[in-house]
């Protein structure tokens, strides 16, 4: 039977990744510093996974084990007959797990052992299965390295999936909602592509990638940013907003066609794409809080992230951009006094003005027609707080 180690039994990793790999037909050992979690997952030998969602579902999830990922007990199981090890425990715990896959490989050379291990990082990070490696391949010798290069792969990944606050009976068992995506790059991977359910194999993860950060991210965080200037909440209150809504969607519409002039998605199936992230926004189970879905301004107002970059693209075009433009002054209103960066963000306002943080976080120039564009909306945005 093929075998896979889930690094990481946590909701992601059961909900997630650990079910469709069970779904298609691997033994699935969930490894965790949770000792709670991988006795129960020992002792129980199986758990539900609910899909919470506009349609309701579940399914059980059986073929499982469970080892302590803290000892000697994940390294010996790498060594042993193991096709696939995938991780789902954050980017910084990234480069500890990184000491028993090494060790792991090590083993498997030392044994003589030719089959080929693929690895995937599934975080919520650009690129983490390339950290992953490097953090790896540093543990490793010269020639331990070039083993590594030969029969072990790592894949880079994309991964979209919510998970939702629930309780159950069984402590195993999580919810979910129904939307999935789990993107793996090709090229990072060794062997023949298995087929895994929910799991598509991609030429250039980059333009996956940026559809996730110009689509859900940004929506996200849009519809964030305007919910808190309104003082809705929840995800789904903002969305619900008419006002809201309405601008988040069009400015995803905006992103969209941005996408499709950089990468040629198909019109009509990257349309489609956004109508299913819009859908989850209002998700009734979905209880995202605004505070916590707009938390961390000045990350998000980066040139590279998920309100600045998708209006640059598509401004870049020439198409138009008139509500990705209100997502990007609504985020410089964002006043949190329990989030780091917003307090920073509301201080640099007041002490140098809203023009120095608009350069200093977003890279943008004065003598830009967007910065003049996005200030313009930020005042208009004031005004409107001022009176509501």
């Amino acid at each position: 039977m093929k075998q896979a180690i889930m690094i990481g039994a946590g909701n992601i990793g059961r909900g997630f990744i650990g079910a469709l790999l069970e779904k298609s037909g691997y033994h699935v050992t969930f490894a965790d510093v949770a000792e709670n979690l991988i006795s129960a997952i020992n002792q129980r030998k199986s758990y539900t996974v609910h899909i919470q969602d506009r349609e309701c579902a579940q399914w059980t999830v059986t073929n499982i084990s469970g080892i302590s990922s803290a000892g000697p007990e994940l390294a010996e199981a790498i060594a042993k007959d193991c096709q696939l090890i995938t991780t789902a425990v954050g980017l910084r715990i990234l480069p500890i797990v990184a000491k028993p896959i090494a060790a792991g490989i090590q083993a498997r050379k030392a044994a003589g052992s030719t089959e080929i291990l693929n690895i995937v990082a599934c975080e919520n990070a650009i690129r983490g299965t390339s950290q992953l490696r490097d953090a790896v391949y540093a543990l490793l010798s010269e020639e331990e390295t070039a083993y590594a290069k030969e029969y072990v792969g790592f894949a880079d990944c994309a991964v979209d999936r919510i998970v939702p606050k629930a309780s159950f009976e069984n402590p195993l068992d999580v919810a979910v909602e129904q939307y999935t995506e789990w993107d793996v790059e090709k090229g990072g991977w060794k062997g023949e592509l298995p087929n895994i359910e929910g799991c598509s194999f991609v030429d250039d993860l980059s333009a996956y990638l940026e559809r996730k950060l110009f689509t859900l991210n940004s929506g996200h965080a849009i519809c964030a940013y305007l919910g808190a200037l309104k003082g809705h909440k929840t995800i789904v209150e903002s969305v619900a907003d008419p006002a809201i809504g309405n601008l988040v969607y069009q400015a995803m519409q905006e992103s969209g066609e941005g996408l499709i002039r950089k990468f040629g998605f198909d019109p009509a199936a990257h349309h489609a794409y956004i109508d299913r992230i819009f859908a989850r926004f209002q998700n009734p189970y979905l209880e995202d809080e605004t505070a916590r879905v707009a938390r961390e301004p000045i990350r998000k107002l980066a040139p590279t992230d998920r309100l600045i970059k998708p209006l640059v693209t598509a401004y870049s075009y020439g198409l138009p951009v008139d509500h990705l433009l209100v997502g990007a002054a609504a985020a410089l209103h964002f006043d949190c006094p329990e989030d780091e960066q917003s307090v920073e963000l509301m201080g640099k306002i007041k002490a140098e003005g809203v023009e120095k943080a608009l350069a200093e976080y977003t890279g943008l120039q004065e003598n830009e027609p967007l910065f003049g564009r996005i200030l313009d909306v930020y005042r208009a945005l004031a005004i409107a707080k001022s009176h509501s």
